[in-house]
């Protein structure tokens, strides 16, 4: 008897016929390339469309991106536009927003536009600077500008394998600076995103109204030499994160201020897979010298936000005054700039505490801004000089300026033709390699010093990106403080003396950060897709 049940049927894929699969993988083609043409607002709204469309814009942002752009608009809120709609012009998912303008009045207004734009999550930091420097956002030609109120460079940026966030340093009226509560805000934010507290790095915007250097010193203390630091602590700022209760500023219901922010980057160990490994990299171009003999503070007044003191030339016991001692450089061989470009450069060796950590010890380098030598005393800018520290005077030096520049040049080109570094670069540990692999260079940001006036050939102190990465999304501003790790890129270099003590805040100089990306091995890499189209 035949059976009269109903025929059984396998289940066919819906692509198992191979004309059906070519199709599939012509259609999927044909969107690849329409969805990489979207604008971010749009390529946004077509990743929720189904998953193959998610899958496909997630292949399209598989690697870092930087978005820069710089608009010269008279404006501030019309050059803001100017930028946004041209960084936005193609597909970006922000992690992080970084907004420089020219003027302390419109700080807010411009985070409230960033904000409505980006979205009211996205990590912003909208600072002033002296000066501004990126691609125009119309011609893509590379500007530094000084000088005027125009100017609004706006960047972006896209780190996958990376997390994102700001801490605020806060000082209470009256009261040192919560240092150790910021520095354990990061470590703990990198311990539970990465399991360890090394970011990957930190980009410091400061108020310019307080006195940062102690703050730098004792981070570069804490912070291990694998994290990128650098920043601007001349200027004013304003931010927004996710977390809504950091965002407090000081009014008349709170005894506080911020008186800087910590961008921070970590690794992130649950996306460790697939992503590639992001690096930042830092080089200095130094533009200031050490002339004269060295002394030794004899006698220190705190004043204020000055420093008055007295000194001995080591191996004398002679107390000299302010006068006595600009004699001394007066003397020097060589011309040495006028009095409001002088320098001290202060070696401290300190004993620093983290809350209940083991006590260490330190030696670091700072350099103090002269603005008046008497009878009396020599009178510096800023705090944390001792009596026993001892010093030189320090002064710009254009020489040094040109040779410097070229010596990043020459490391950035080592790197853009994968040449492997004679030591460690400023990056997290990850798992050990048998080969070099080249890095791809992603974006570059500049804090250079905005009286660093040395250079008669335009763009000079861009040059090195413009040289080795002609294409290359880049942005910066001119400080009034830049902040700045020295990195084994040039560790050949001691132009200031400093012999085995750390400087990490500068004068008269640029602070190059260069941001890599390795992509993942093809296994890793095939893994990641194949958990996508799951």
């Amino acid at each position: 008897m035949a059976d009269s049940s109903p025929a059984r049927t396998s289940k066919v894929s819906r692509y198992d016929r191979p004309d059906e699969m070519f199709f599939a993988s012509c259609h999927e083609d044909i969107l690849y390339n329409i969805l990489r043409r979207l604008p971010a607002p749009s390529f946004a709204s077509a990743a929720c469309v189904c998953k193959t469309w998610h899958r496909i814009s997630n292949q399209i942002l598989s690697r870092p991106l930087m978005a820069s752009a710089l608009s010269l608009n008279p404006s501030p809120l019309d050059a803001l536009l100017e930028v946004l709609e041209k960084v936005l012009s193609e597909p970006i998912r922000p992690h992080f927003a970084i907004v420089n303008v020219r003027s302390d009045h419109v700080l807010s207004i411009m985070l409230q536009h960033t904000a409505k734009r980006l979205g009211s999550t996205t990590l912003i930091i909208v600072s002033r600077s002296c000066g501004s420097i990126g691609r125009d956002a119309s011609t893509g030609e590379v500007l530094e500008v000084q000088g005027g109120s125009d100017g609004v460079v706006l960047t972006v940026g896209f780190v996958p394998g990376l997390k994102v966030d700001a801490f605020p340093l806060r000082q209470p009226r009256q009261e040192p600076a919560m240092l150790d509560k910021l520095i354990m805000d990061i470590r703990e934010f990198s311990a539970s995103v990465s399991g360890q507290p090394v970011p990957v790095g930190i980009m410091i915007f400061g108020d310019g109204r307080y006195d940062l250097k102690q703050a730098t010193e004792k981070l570069d203390y804490a912070m291990p030499m694998q994290t990128a630091i650098v920043g601007d602590e001349g200027g004013t700022f304003v931010y927004q994160t996710a977390d809504k209760t950091r965002l407090l500023r000081s009014n008349s219901d709170h005894d506080y201020n911020d008186i800087a922010i910590a961008l921070t980057f970590v690794r992130d160990s649950n996306n460790d897979h697939g992503f590639g490994e992001i690096k930042f990299h830092v080089a200095l171009s130094e533009g200031i010298l050490a002339c004269g003999p060295i002394y030794k503070a004899a006698s220190v007044r705190r004043i204020n936000r000055a420093t008055w003191l007295t000194a001995k030339r080591e191996g004398s016991q002679e107390i000299l005054d302010g006068e006595r001692m600009l004699m001394d450089i007066d003397e020097e061989p060589g011309e040495i700039m006028d009095n409001c470009n002088l320098y001290i450069g202060v070696t401290k060796r300190r004993r620093y505490v983290i809350e209940s950590s083991e006590a260490g010890f330190m030696e670091s380098l700072s350099l103090h801004s002269i603005f008046r030598a008497d009878e009396e005393y020599l009178y510096v800018e800023g705090h944390g000089i001792r009596t026993g520290d001892r010093f030189q005077f320090y002064s710009p030096d254009e020489a040094l300026a040109f040779s410097t520049c070229d010596k990043v040049s020459a490391s950035l080109e080592r790197l853009n033709l994968g040449i492997p570094p004679t030591s460690v670069h400023q990056t997290v540990p990850t798992s050990a390699s048998s080969s070099f692999q080249k890095e791809e260079v992603f974006g570059g940001y500049i804090f250079s010093c905005s009286a660093r006036k040395y250079f008669s050939e335009p763009l000079q102190d861009t040059s090195p990106f413009i040289k080795n990465y002609p294409g290359m999304p880049l942005a910066g501003v001119f400080c009034a403080g830049e902040i700045g790790r020295r990195t084994s890129s040039l560790s050949d270099q001691n132009p200031d003396g400093a012999g085995s003590a750390s400087l990490c805040s500068h004068v008269f100089s640029s602070i190059y950060l260069v941001m890599t990306y390795t992509p993942p091995a093809p296994r890793e890499a095939e893994g990641w897709f194949t958990e996508e189209k799951k």
